[in-house]
């Protein structure tokens, strides 16, 4: 069977980028492995999809080339996903900070897609996994369902996270076929797990609210404490730019100032336990405190003890030995290469027709939306090529 266009994937991204090429009058195929499309769309977002943010910029974005994300974004803003879905009646909502959620369930958003792809004239084949991709003047893809050839090939295979719902590395194998390099892949958007066995596994399920550096980048937002080490979203903001070799810090309580406080109530009986305790969880302080500071009274305090309350406060610096894995990330950090593709059509310099976007290409969005608009903007970017 011969297309204009084929899509490996039936994601977010493939599923815009073959709305986009219908759209346009191209003969379009979706080819998605599992039972059906749009998986990642369903379960995203506690199974409400948490579909863009509305203060998306490139600095929301991890790349070897932070720029590249410019061009398509500006293209598809989310201003042109919010339309669509009013369009389609579908009732959203703002969370914080920028992040609209479907306000029931995602399945409406992924028939919306599904419904535009009818319109558009689009084929989607499920079940379909391809087994073999040969390029001469046309792609030709060897599938369990059969041949099928193509002029353009767009490759929205995802990264290698949720392998549950069947994520696979196809989109890195056939960009290594085609000799384009792949940055170095991990789990991102994900728990971080202590260095070291800690006593902290005690907390498990404590949530603070506090400030996380890592990699001169800060994110304002809970922390969880797990049986391993920390998750939460600041946690899991943080991931993107973690790495073994660098600390990250934590300011516990990152609207007030210890230090000032505590030479302010130098001559109150209250223990610093009773202080402390207003603005942490007991648990916590019981842990983390040792129990010849925690056990004084404010008036019995040196200045000693003050510098080293105020920096475990507000300076704890925690080492992390790996995340929590595949199983447990959002997103793949690294893929395909930047330096490989037009940041304008999503197209391969070296191989015309090959079409690589969404989460196989080095472009990873910080949690709440970000990633789902890069999606719909490279999607779009490679629709309005192909």
């Amino acid at each position: 069977m011969r297309f204009d266009v084929a899509i490996i994937g039936g994601g977010a991204a493939g599923l815009l980028c073959a709305i986009t090429a219908g759209r346009r009058g191209r003969r379009t195929l979706v080819i998605e492995h599992n039972d059906q499309v749009g998986r990642k769309i369903l379960i995203s977002g506690g199974g409400r999809c948490n579909f863009t943010n509305t203060n998306t910029t490139a600095e929301n974005f991890v790349s070897k080339n932070p720029h590249f994300c410019r061009s398509a974004l500006a293209r598809y803003t989310p201003d042109d996903i919010i339309e669509l879905v009013k369009r389609h009646r579908i009732e959203f909502y703002e969370k914080k900070l920028g992040q609209l959620f479907c306000r029931d369930s995602s399945r409406p958003f992924v028939e919306m897609l599904l419904t535009e792809c009818r319109n558009a004239g689009v084929s989607i084949k499920t079940n379909c996994s391809v087994e073999h991709v040969e390029k001469d003047k046309s792609f030709r893809l060897q599938t369990n369902l059969g041949e099928f050839e193509c002029e353009s090939l767009v490759i929205a295979t995802g990264g290698l996270s949720f392998p549950k719902i069947g994520a696979t590395d196809l989109g890195y194998r056939i960009a290594k076929q085609f000799g384009l390099r792949i940055e170095s892949t991990r789990p991102s958007l994900v728990a971080l797990v202590f260095n070291r066995k800690q006593v902290f596994s005690k907390l498990a399920g404590v949530t603070i609210d506090a400030e996380v550096t890592a990699g001169g980048n800060s994110f304002r937002e809970n922390i969880l404490f797990t049986h391993r080490g920390l998750s939460g979203p600041a946690i899991l903001q943080a991931s993107n730019y973690w790495t073994q070799e660098n600390e990250v810090m934590i300011d516990l309580i990152p609207d007030r100032s210890i230090e000032a406080e505590l030479k302010i109530m130098r001559s109150s009986k209250k223990m610093l336990s009773t202080f402390l305790g207003s603005m942490l969880p007991e648990r916590f302080v019981e842990l983390f405190v040792l129990p010849k500071l925690r056990n004084k009274s404010l008036d019995q305090l040196s200045r000693i003890d003050i510098d080293i309350i105020a920096n475990m406060m507000h300076k704890w610096s925690v080492g992390f030995r790996e995340t929590e894995g595949w199983h447990k990330a959002e997103v793949t950090l690294g893929g395909v290469s930047t330096d490989e593709l037009s940041s304008k059509t999503m197209e391969a310099i070296k191989v015309p027709g090959l079409y690589f976007i969404g989460e196989v290409i080095d472009v990873t969005g910080w949690l709440g939306g970000y990633n789902f608009q890069w999606a719909w903007s490279s999607g779009y970017a490679a629709g309005s090529s192909v």
